[in-house]
This record gives C-alpha cells, structure tokens and sequence, in this order.
C-alpha cells in the first residue's frame, strides 16, 4: 500500500513530517533519481531508493524500530537546531547517539528558556504533537519583573491580542515572591513562538526566568541536572502515543538498560563480597 513520502521518511525517522516537507518543497528529496514533490506517494520495497541531499536514506527501520522518548533537561544558551553556523551549543549535542534512526525534537525551547523538552525516534509521534489541533498541555514556571496586579492577571487569563493572534493562558497561579519579582505557574495548551514572553510583555511585565516543567502529564523530572536526559519508560511513552491516537508500543529499550545497571550492579557487590571474604582470611592466616 503506498503512502505520502513524508510520513514514510516520518516514521523511519529522519524528521517529523512538517520537517520533510520544507526539504521535499526546497527539492532535496529524490525517490529513484528523481527529484520529489510533495504530494508523491510511495510504497515501500527493497528496490525503493529514496535520498535526502544525495544520501541514501533506510527506510525498512519503521517497521524494526521501537519508539524511544527522552526527557532532556534544557539549560539557557543552548539552540533547538540540530547545527548552528557560529558553533554555538545546540540541544542535540548531548543526546545519546543513535544506530538506524536520530532524535526529533518535540517542538522546541528559546535560547533563553530552560526545562523540559521531548525528543522522539518516531516522526509520527513527534508531528502529532507539535500539532495545536491537539492541545496538548505546557506547564511553565516563570519569574516576573514588573507591577502585577489583578486587572492584569484577569486580562491574561481572558486573552490579550498579540501579533499573531488572540492568546490567553489557560491557568495562571501565583508560586511566590514579593516585591517587583514574583513567581508564577502557568499552562498552555499551544505552541506559538514566545508565547508566554509575549503574553506578559502584551500587558507591560518582563520575563526575567521560564521554564518549563511539564509537557502532558511528563514532568520535568526530579534529580535530573540540566543538560540531562533521561529515558521514559513504556508507560510514558505509551501514555504519549494513546494522547494522539497513535497505537501502544509493547517494547522498551529502557527495562533492558535497568536489567543490564542491575547485572553489573549485582557484579560490583559479589567482587566487593569475594574482595571481603579474601582480606578475611588473609587476615586470620596472618595472625
């Protein structure tokens, strides 16, 4: 059965769709020597040769791959790109490295933003949602400078226009602080570039601290130091997967990561047992 050539390259995992269709449009996709469009349709075979900027490309790891999700602790000063022309750190530089597929990021982050990000080996996974027909809910704690007061909060959970549109934040919960910087906790449930900056900035307050702290029900993970990552087991991930309808995985890689800590774990403590066990003797025979 055929299907549209970005969500094959999607769910092999060389990006999410909205990505492959920016390189299918700037023409460096070619299926079989020719240069793709969007639109076109392919049914995968073993004869199917399919390239992105004259690489050749495995398309047969949607079928084999499990989904993997990392939650990445992102500090300031890191870039959501996968390169950047002056060298400047990006998100992708501390990432595990990967056989057969790469990491997608799960939207993305400002350089001057901080928390949690997403990254997926499933392009389905991760255009699904990015997507705001899903309202998928962002949780950010921010630190404000500015006067704040009621008429201001109530404007900003009724909805203020910004540039692009209308936007409101879903909660609004005030966390501490006094003075002219105060902390908040506030939820979205889309994506819009700079969303939250902007929506304090439409009502006179600065940003001076965000980050976010939750994506769905994923927290930022407790412990996890910035510039972390840690892997979500099956659970998570499938609770991410049924949150787009996308069906359940039944595998993980991360049970067989623990089995193989708690094997080598279990190693150390018979050596330090067996290590004991020799001093004590050597011990007794010296006496």
């Amino acid at each position: 059965m055929s299907e549209k050539l970005q969500k094959v390259l999607a769910n092999a995992g060389h990006g999410s769709r909205r990505e492959i269709e920016g390189m299918i449009a700037a023409g460096r996709v070619s299926v079989d020597g020719k240069i793709a469009t969007l639109g076109d349709r392919v049914e995968v075979s073993l004869a199917l040769k399919v390239r992105i900027d004259g690489h050749l490309v495995s398309l047969r790891e949607s079928a084999q791959q499990i989904c993997r999700v990392l939650a990445y602790y992102k500090p300031e000063g890191e870039l959501c790109t996968r390169s950047d022309p002056e060298g400047r750190p990006t998100v992708f530089d501390r990432l595990p490295k990967l056989r057969g597929a790469r990491w997608i990021a799960v939207g993305r982050l400002d350089v001057n933003t901080c928390g949690l990000l997403l990254f997926t080996t499933d392009g389905e996974l991760a255009n699904r949602l990015m997507h705001p027909s899903r309202e998928v809910e962002r949780e950010y704690a921010v630190r404000v400078f500015g006067q704040v007061d009621d008429s201001k909060l109530r404007d900003l959970q009724r909805g203020v226009q910004l540039e692009d549109g209308p936007a409101a934040f879903k909660t609004l919960r005030f966390t501490g602080g006094e003075g002219m910087n105060q902390w908040y906790n506030v939820t979205l449930t889309e994506g819009r570039n700079r969303e939250v900056r902007r929506l304090w900035e439409a009502v006179g307050v600065q940003v001076s601290r965000l980050i976010r702290v939750r994506y769905g029900d994923i927290p930022l993970p407790k412990q996890l130091p910035r510039g972390g990552w840690v892997e979500l087991d099956l659970k998570q991930t499938n609770y991410l997967r049924q949150l787009v309808e996308l069906p359940a995985e039944t595998e993980t890689r991360v049970a067989v990561e623990k089995d193989r800590r708690r094997t080598k774990a279990n190693q150390i403590r018979r050596a330090v047992k067996r290590h004991s066990q020799t001093g004590g003797r050597r011990n007794n025979t010296s006496r």
